[in-house]
């Protein structure tokens, strides 16, 4: 079970089963919205439990998705396709140990150009 919050502590949550894998997107919006690139692990919504949602709001982002974040301290936690049954979500919100690797960076021909991509994960330029 994996354990994360917010930085106030007014949207917590659970998840059972996560992907291992982070993906990091480096695409404007993602840069804007998190003051860097975007790096977030997926699992089922159903799968997420939130034992904290009072701070909880979700921001229409564009036409097919929307952004979940802390409405009291700001931090930007999810990432949700409309109609789907995934759920991104930031990998910097867990309590440590998580066990997650660099999985690939997408949208690196948008990224900003005050840093370099260091790992050795896949870099895909657009997605």
């Amino acid at each position: 079970m994996h354990q994360g919050r917010c930085e106030c502590g007014a949207v917590a949550f659970e998840v059972k089963n996560l992907r291992a894998e982070i993906t990091m997107c480096h695409c404007s919006q993602c840069r804007r919205l998190s003051g860097h690139h975007w790096a977030a692990t997926r699992a089922i919504l159903d799968e997420v439990v939130f034992t904290n949602q009072v701070g909880l709001t979700w921001f229409a982002s564009s036409d097919w998705a929307k952004r979940g974040f802390c409405n009291r301290c700001g931090s930007s936690l999810f990432y949700r396709m409309n109609d789907e049954d995934g759920i991104g979500i930031a990998a910097g919100a867990f309590d440590n140990p998580t066990g997650f690797v660099a999985g690939k960076h997408i949208f690196t021909a948008d990224k900003g150009d005050f840093y370099t991509i260091a790992d050795d994960a896949p870099h895909i330029e657009k997605y």
